[in-house]
This record gives structure tokens, sequence and C-alpha cells, in this order.
């Protein structure tokens, strides 16, 4: 087992190129399957959840290769239509292979997915959708058999939520679907955008990808597409908070700020200094952080889930109290007591964190409890006085390609050891 060993109280400075999206290339991945052709995948992170998606496209009977940060995919040749339990639990995103299978070989047999512990994230709408399209499906210990035979059919679907994994899994079912698919109160995140844009180079028709409602026209086939996967924005987020913890200056390369106003925004409440450009960003945090008032995590363009943990770490060392509200998972606090084994002050209940700033954060021995939870773990022990140990480790290497080797080339001291 792996462990991040950190030296704390370091200054960064310097640039770091923010790598692919995880949660756009997952989908895209398993996008590959539909195309039955030969796609090209740049800027695709060298990530465990990446190569889980991969080893799932293999067992399906494709080819994949990988050059740098290029993932090739022949999907040409498909040999069977179920995925087995062990490669569903490396990772919940699993669950979006359910439409790509369904919605090219008409049939599919795959469990319930795995993943970080984040509380109930129910499938419920993944399969209630698929069903209104014409979908037959059975779950049985675990298992879901899934068929649709005489092929699946465009509808209307009204979404209770806008959950970016159903409104993917519905993409991918719909683009060979005969008919039109509408999706109302669809998912709005970039990563749904970029799902779209790389089906639609495929030969799909979408139209309406950022916005609540999004329009499939089904196609007979689809073609393989040469693609550049979106940048992180989650990732520049980290980084961010990276600067504005240990109070430094840093520039991020290969982002797209437009796709993070609302955590940018945070950070100059915070007295950060933000400055964006089309494809890179600028962060001074010079002066000393401020607390604030209240920040609730909402379905884009509302602010980030994924970012709670990272704000909080940061919050430790503000000044003054914050209150974080989390209205998408329930059980997505787990970070906290190991934050307060560094010397943080933060009580949390139900859905409600307050946090108290503190002077200082101490070294500590801790546990990355889930991916974002273990990257706040970085960003304390970058502040912390003394030696930070993170074990548990694999969490973090699902989303952050080599996060000690970007951090230290900006002058952060972190080690991986066995």
């Amino acid at each position: 087992m792996q462990k991040l060993i950190i030296e704390g109280e370091r200054k960064l400075g310097g640039s770091i190129k923010v790598h692919g999206a995880k949660n756009s290339a997952l989908p895209i991945l398993a996008a590959t399957f539909l195309s039955g052709k030969h796609s090209v995948l740049h800027n695709c992170p060298r990530l465990s959840d990446v190569f889980a998606a991969c080893r799932i496209l293999s067992f399906l009977g494709c080819r994949c290769s990988r050059e740098d940060d290029t993932v090739i995919i022949d999907s040409s040749q498909p040999t069977c239509a179920e995925v087995p339990d062990g490669l569903m639990r490396e990772m919940r995103s699993s669950i979006v292979f359910l439409g790509a299978i369904l919605g090219r070989l008409g049939k599919c047999r795959l469990s319930f997915p795995g993943g970080c512990e984040l509380g109930p994230r129910p499938i419920d709408m993944h399969l209630s959708s698929l069903r209104l399209m014409g979908a037959q499906i059975r779950e049985s210990h675990g298992v879901l058999d899934c068929d649709c035979s005489k092929g699946l059919v465009g509808t209307v679907i009204n979404l209770s939520f806008p959950s970016v994994g159903a409104t993917e899994n519905i993409m991918l079912a719909a683009v060979l679907a005969k008919g039109e698919t509408v999706i109302r109160n669809a998912a709005r995140e970039p990563e749904i955008s970029d799902l779209a844009d790389y089906l639609n180079a495929c030969g799909a028709k979408i139209t309406g990808q950022g916005t609540g409602t999004i329009r499939i026209h089904g196609v007979k086939a689809l073609n393989g597409a040469e693609y550049t996967v979106m940048p992180d924005r989650i990732v520049a987020a980290t980084y961010m908070g990276a600067a504005a913890i240990t109070g430094s200056e840093l520039t991020l390369t290969g982002v797209r700020p437009s796709d993070f106003d609302s955590t940018t925004a945070l950070f100059e409440q915070m007295g950060c200094s933000v400055y964006c450009y089309s494809d890179k960003l600028y962060i001074s945090a010079k002066k000393p952080l401020k607390a604030v008032k209240t920040i609730r995590t909402m379905p884009y363009p509302g602010f980030p889930t994924d970012v709670q943990a990272i704000a909080m770490a940061v919050l430790t060392q503000a000044h003054g109290t914050s209150v974080i509200v989390e209205n998408i998972f329930e059980s997505r606090y787990k970070h906290v007591d190991e934050l307060c084994r560094m010397g943080a002050d933060i009580k949390a209940e139900g859905r409600v964190a307050i946090i108290e700033g503190v002077k200082r954060l101490s070294g500590a021995a801790v546990k990355a409890t889930d991916l974002r939870g273990g990257a706040a773990l970085v960003l304390a022990g970058l502040a912390a006085e003394g030696e930070t140990v993170i074990s548990d480790i694999k969490h973090i290497d699902r989303g952050y390609e080599n996060i000690e080797s970007a951090l230290n080339s900006v002058g952060a001291r972190i080690s991986r050891v066995s």
C-alpha cells in the first residue's frame, strides 16, 4: 500500500499544466464502444479510473492502446455484452457502460457499480429512463439483465433531478435508437457537452447540450473520431486551493476558466486575486484568507460538490467562520475527521458543516476516505506544520495524475512511498 509524505509550510510558485477531465474521459471511453470503428482520444489522463474503463472495453472485445496522453480504441469486433462484477466494482462511473452496450448490442448484463462511498447514489433514474425507451431490465442479486431485442425507441424523458450519470446513459442509449429522444431537466455540466461533442463528431445528431433540454435524433450507425478531452475543472480547482492554502501564486495552463466560474468566484471571496484567460488562469493568495458566509453545492452552474472538500481544507486557514451546505450527496463529510486530526476546527451534522479558521494545522497520519477528500488532505498537508502522512492514496489516484509530481514541480516537497 502506498502513502504520500508531505513536508508542510512551503511556498509554491510556477506553472502547472492541468490534465484531461476524468469525468469527461470516462463517458467518452464508454461512447467509443458505440462507434464500431477506431477512435483516437487526446488529453486522456493517466488515472486508475481511466485504466479501469479501458479494461472494461478490452473485456468487451475492444482493442485499446495508449501513447502518452492519447488512447486509441478499436471497437469493431465486440465479443460479449457482459461486464463482470470485479470490473464494475472498480469505479462508480462504470454504470455508464449500460447505455453504451445496450444501445449497440441490444442486450447487456452487468452488476451494480463500485467507487467512492458518498452515500446513496441510486441508479433508478438510469433504469426507469431506459425502460421508457423500450428496454426490459431485470434486477436480481445485484445483477442487471437488460434486453431490447426490438431496438430502443426515442421518447420524452423528464428527469426528477439533473443527474449527470442518468443524462449520459440516456444520451448513449439514444444515439442509435429509433426516432427522437428528448431529455428534460438534463444535466448541464461541461462534461455533458464534451460527451455530446464527441458523439456528434462520430456522426450522432445531438442538440441542446449545456441546456436543460437535450434532443437526440437517432442515427443508424456511428463512425470513429479523433477528439480531445476537455481539461479537468476539478483538478484546476484543487491546484487553485493549493495556492490559496499556502499563500502562494500559481499559473494553471491548459484550462477553460469559463467552465468553473462558481469556483473562481469562491476564491475571490476568500481574498485571492484570480485572472482568467482563454486557456490559462493565474491565482495569487498573498493576502490573508477571509471566511465565506455560506457555500451551497448545487448542480451546474452552481458550486460543484466535487470542490466542496477542497474548499473546506482551504477555509480551515481563513479568518472567521464559514458554512458549507452539501446538497448533492448525503455522506460527503468523511474527510472532516481527518482534517480535525490535523488541528482543524470543523463541526458537521447532516448536510451542514461549520468551519472555524485556525492559525495553524499540524502534520499527522491521516487516511484518504474518497477521491476529493484525499485531495483535501494533500492541501492541508501543504499548509501544515511538520510532516503529514496520507494513506489509502488509491482514492486520490482515481482522479489526479501524479499529484505529487505536479505539486513538487512548483515547490512542494511530497514523496510517494510503499
